[in-house]
């Protein structure tokens, strides 16, 4: 089954197309895809027939079908938003799609059609606060989590303003039947200051969720309790090379199929770079595995379906870095650069057919 790379150019208007070598990592253009309004977030639904793109300028969210053999993208619909979405997941069932809304301060569900399609009317809306990061349902598909960022409109590329965020990650618990959120107990799990948790992914086979913090620039591993679905801090780290001093911001995170591997994003004006992890395969314990510098401002990235490969779209260069993976080390060796186009705001591959 072939592998396809999607690129969301947020000031061109479009989704690039690209195929992916999955022994190589070469990418080769194929297509563009009208994405009107901006698309600068992706999701895929779980049976990898359709892309769904929030974008920011005309806010909205837009299902395309999967083109099976080629990966082309045909549009389904689109459903208009009041904010822009700022994070999209579907559950785990492909019955709802999750969204988190940085401006407009909550998260919210929505059915998906039998076609794919999204209907513009949320089935649950929870106010949560400015700076609503992201929104995921657990595997077990009955929690999901909502991180807040530290400091409200923290651009990199500005001196950072006295502007407080809620610093924060509520807790709530998911009804896969329903589609509805409800608070959890606690709902609240308090940062340190000028911590900022952004985005997280789960480990595919522990009971560990990893967080990346934006402000903080690290990344915390949290142990979820299985039954109640709440979390407990185990472990921060750094995200930044040694000697590091330039001002920086995390972006994603990003973990290998295996659950071997962690890579978390640095954003800065000139030192940009990507933080490896190795993970216990026992605790999920996170130990440094090194830095790579990368393209100005690497907001998005992502892995490849197999792990082998990541790909760093630069915001500030408009250019996609291509690195392999060591599977034993983590290290990331640079295998191409290329100009993909103005402002790369998401990147995401998947597997095909």
């Amino acid at each position: 089954m072939p592998d396809i790379l999607y690129v969301g150019l947020q000031d061109e208007d479009k989704i690039a197309v690209f195929a992916l070598d999955g022994d190589s990592g070469e990418l080769t253009k194929r297509a563009d895809a009208a994405a009107t309004g901006g698309p600068s977030v992706m999701a895929i639904g779980p049976d990898r027939n359709t892309l769904y793109v929030g974008c920011r300028t005309r806010p909205s969210i837009a299902g395309y079908r999967i083109e099976p053999s080629t990966g082309s993208l045909s549009l389904l619909g689109t459903a208009a938003q009041v904010d822009a979405p700022t994070f999209l997941a579907p559950d785990r069932t492909g019955r709802y799609m999750l969204c988190a809304y940085y401006q407009g301060g909550y998260v919210a569900v929505y059915p998906i059609a039998a076609d794919g399609t999204i209907d513009a009317a949320p089935i649950d809306k929870q106010e949560t606060a400015v700076g609503a990061h992201a929104i995921a349902t657990d595997p077990s598909n009955r929690f999901a989590f909502v991180p807040h960022i530290a400091r409200i409109q923290d651009n990199v590329l500005e001196p950072p303003k006295n502007n407080p965020g809620p610093n924060v990650i509520l807790q709530y618990r998911f009804n896969a039947q329903t589609g509805r959120l409800s608070p959890n107990t606690p709902h609240r799990v308090e940062q340190g200051d000028l911590i900022g948790p952004r985005h997280y992914i789960h480990h595919p086979s522990l009971d560990v969720v990893y967080f990346s913090n934006e402000q903080g620039c690290s990344v915390t591993a949290y142990r979820i309790d299985g039954a109640n679905g709440t979390l407990s801090s185990v472990q921060t780290t750094t995200t930044l090379p040694a000697g590091h001093s330039e001002r920086t911001t995390c972006s994603q995170i990003h973990l290998t199929p295996s659950g071997r591997l962690l890579y978390v994003g640095n954003r800065a004006v000139n030192g940009s770079s990507i933080a490896a992890f190795s993970l216990d395969p026992e605790t999920g314990h996170l130990t440094a595995a090194g830095h790579i510098p990368t393209e100005a401002v690497p907001s998005a990235f992502c892995l490849d379906p197999a792990g082998h490969f990541l790909f760093a779209a630069g915001t500030a260069s408009g250019r996609l870095a291509s690195y392999r993976i060591n599977q034993q080390s983590g290290a990331l060796t640079a295998v191409a650069l290329e100009e993909v186009g103005h402002r790369p705001a998401a990147v995401l591959a998947t597997r095909i057919g």
